[in-house]
C-alpha cells in the first residue's frame, strides 16, 4: 500500500527518524496558517510547498515550489491545489493535487555546503536479506545514475538473523564520505530508518534525497513508502492511511471483493485462478498476438460472486476485445467454476465481446459440458494450445 509523503514522515518521526517540520494543506488559506506555526516554531523564513501524490517526478512537474514569504506560500498553493499533475511515473494523463505538504525549509546558508545523497531499504529477494541502497548523488533520478555511473551506488546487505550491525553503519557513511558530526548522524539516521522499515512492515522506504544541511544535521528531505499489504493486519492504525483516490479505480473496486487485479494497457481480459497460472496466462495472451489488459487472481476458491464481479470489472475498460477465463480446479472443482461463469454472463446480460473458457483439473469435462450446453456465447477450451488458438481467432 502506497502512502503519502506526509504520511510518511508522520510515521518516521515516530521511529526517531530525522524529518522537516511540517503540515497538511487541502486549501491556500490553510497552507498560509501551517506556514505561519511552521514559522513560529521553527523560526525558519523558507518554505516547501509539495504535491502530495502517489509519484515521483513532482518538482519537474511543477509540483513542488519553494516559497520566500507568507504571499508567495498562497501563491504557490493556489497554483498547486487542484492542478492536474504530470510526471513520468503519472504518465500521460495525469494525477489531480487535492492537498500540499508545507514544510519548513532546510537549504540554509552555514558553514558547509549542503549535500544530497539518496536511501533506500527494500528486501532483496534473491539473497533473503534486507539491501540498504545509497548513493552520493541525491536528488536525481537514481535509474540514471545507476545506468551512467555505476560505482556510485553502493549497497549493504542485512541478513535478517544477524539484523543491522554497527559496521554496516559505519561502512554506509564512510562510502558517503562523511566525517564528524556528519558521519554520526548519518549512522543514526540509518538505523532509526532500519528500525522503520522492520517495525513498520514495510515493503520499500526510499528518501531522496536525504540532506547534510550547512550545519551538518542529517534529515530526510523525502519519503516514499510502501507498506506490506501482506501484514496490514498487525496494523490496523496504517488502513487510515490508505488514499483511494490515487489507486486505479477498477483495482479499488477489485479489492472490495478480495479480488487480485491489475489493470493493464492491452485488448484481452485475463480471469485466472493463481498468480503462476495469471503469468502464464498472460503469456499465453502474448503469444496468441493479443496484449494482457489486466492481472486478475480470483483465488483458490472461485465462487459465482467472485467471478461475476471480475467480469463486471473487465468489461468497464473500453479496450478489451475477449475475455480468456483460465481456471485449474485443484480446491475448486470445474463444474462448480463452470456454473458460476454462466451464473455470471446471465447475471451481467449481453456481454458483447467473445469470452473463452478453459478449464482443467477436477470435473474438467463435467465444466465443459455446462459451458457448451449454456446457450451463451462462451467458447470452451480444455488445453491451453485451444485457449490460445481461440483468442488469436477472436482478435485477429
Amino acid at each position: 500500500m502506497n502512502i503519502h509523503e506526509y504520511q510518511g514522515k508522520e510515521l518516521l518521526k515516530k521511529y526517531g527518524v530525522n524529518v522537516p517540520e511540517g503540515k497538511v494543506a487541502f486549501t491556500a488559506s490553510e497552507a498560509v496558517r501551517c506556514a505561519t506555526e511552521i514559522q513560529q516554531k521553527t523560526g525558519t523564513q523558507v518554505w516547501a510547498v509539495k504535491a502530495q501524490i502517489h509519484a515521483g517526478g513532482r518538482g519537474k512537474g511543477g509540483g513542488i515550489k519553494i516559497a520566500r514569504t507568507i504571499s508567495e506560500i498562497e501563491s504557490a498553493a493556489s497554483q498547486i491545489i487542484g492542478m492536474n499533475l504530470v510526471t513520468k511515473q503519472t504518465g500521460k494523463e495525469g494525477r489531480k493535487v487535492g492537498k500540499v505538504l508545507v514544510e519548513q525549509g532546510i537549504y540554509y546558508p552555514g558553514e558547509y555546503p549542503v549535500q544530497e545523497f539518496y536511501m533506500s531499504i527494500l528486501l532483496n529477494r534473491a539473497s533473503g536479506k534486507y539491501a540498504i541502497v545509497y548513493s552520493t548523488e541525491g536528488g536525481m533520478d537514481i535509474e540514471t545514475v545507476a545506468s551512467e555511473s555505476p560505482h556510485l551506488i553502493f549497497r549493504e546487505e542485512i541478513d535478517p538473523g544477524a539484523g543491522l550491525q554497527p559496521f554496516n553503519l559505519r561502512k554506509i557513511a564512510f562510502n558517503l564520505k562523511l566525517s564528524g558530526k556528519a558521519f554520526t548522524g548519518m549512522t543514526e539516521f540509518t538505523g532509526k530508518l532500519f528500525n522503520a522499515f522492520i517495525k513498520s512492515d514495510a515493503s520499500l522506504i526510499e528518501i531522496n534525497p536525504v540532506i547534510k544541511t550547512s550545519d551538518s544535521i542529517i534529515i530526510a528531505a523525502d519519503a516514499k513508502i510502501v507498506l506490506d499489504d501482506n501484514a496490514l493486519f498487525r496494523h490496523k492504525e496504517f488502513q487510515e492511511l490508505r488514499d483511494t483516490s490515487e489507486e486505479n479505480a477498477y483495482e479499488v473496486e477489485a479489492s472490495e471483493y478480495g479480488l487480485n487485479f491489475i489493470k493493464l494497457d492491452g485488448n484481452v481480459g485475463c480471469m485466472v485462478n493463481g498468480a503462476g497460472l495469471a503469468m502464464a496466462t498472460m503469456d499465453i495472451i502474448k503469444l496468441s498476438g493479443g496484449d494482457p489488459a489486466n492481472f486478475l487472481d480470483v483465488g483458490g476458491s472461485a465462487s459465482a460472486a467472485s467471478v461475476e464481479a471480475g467480469f463486471r470489472i473487465i468489461l468497464k475498460d473500453p479496450h478489451v476485445k475477449a475475455i480468456l477465463v483460465n481456471i485449474f480446479g485443484g480446491i475448486v472443482r470445474c463444474d462448480r467454476v463452470a456454473q458460476g461463469i454462466v451464473d455470471a454472463c446471465k447475471a451481467i446480460g449481453d456481454i458483447t465481446i467473445p469470452v473463452i473458457a478453459r478449464l482443467q483439473g477436477t470435473n474438467a469435462e463435467g465444466g465443459k459440458k455446462i459451458i457448451d450446453g449454456s446457450g451463451l456465447k462462451v467458447l470452451s477450451a480444455i488445453t491451453l494450445e485451444e485457449a490460445a488458438n481461440l483468442v488469436s481467432r477472436q482478435i485477429n
